[in-house]
């Protein structure tokens, strides 16, 4: 935990019409999850210091107004001090990286029937 600056929320943006399509993407899953503006970060970075417990924290996400999303920081499976370990291991961590820890239940595209989110018309 000596390496972790502090913790924040990131929107994980997939187009799934580009990850699950063989025509589009040739293949590659990963270019559903890289697109410009996919990974929204914020509104804040909360220090380590400031937390009593980063594995008991809330987490929501709310679309229009309705919680999609509704869990908690102790269902990851990982804890933080772990996940660095481990991913360390493979790549080099930089200051300023970021691990995202995956998502809560409640993706829309798992979703009887399916939810996705549109565009707003401007």
């Amino acid at each position: 935990m000596n390496y972790v600056f502090g913790f924040t929320v990131a929107h994980d943006v997939s187009a799934r019409d580009w990850q699950l399509s063989k025509g589009k993407n040739g293949g590659q899953w990963t270019i559903g999850k890289a697109m410009d503006c996919f990974c929204p970060l914020g509104p804040a970075i909360v220090m380590k210091e400031d937390l009593v417990d980063p594995h008991n924290l809330g987490l929501r996400c709310l679309v229009n107004g309705k919680a999609k999303q509704d869990s908690s920081t102790k269902q990851m499976i990982f804890q933080t001090a772990s996940l660095v370990a481990f991913v360390s291991r493979f790549m080099t961590l930089k200051p300023g990286d970021l691990i995202l820890t995956g998502t809560p239940p409640g993706v829309g595209v798992f979703r009887k029937p399916p939810e996705f989110l549109k565009l707003r018309n401007s």
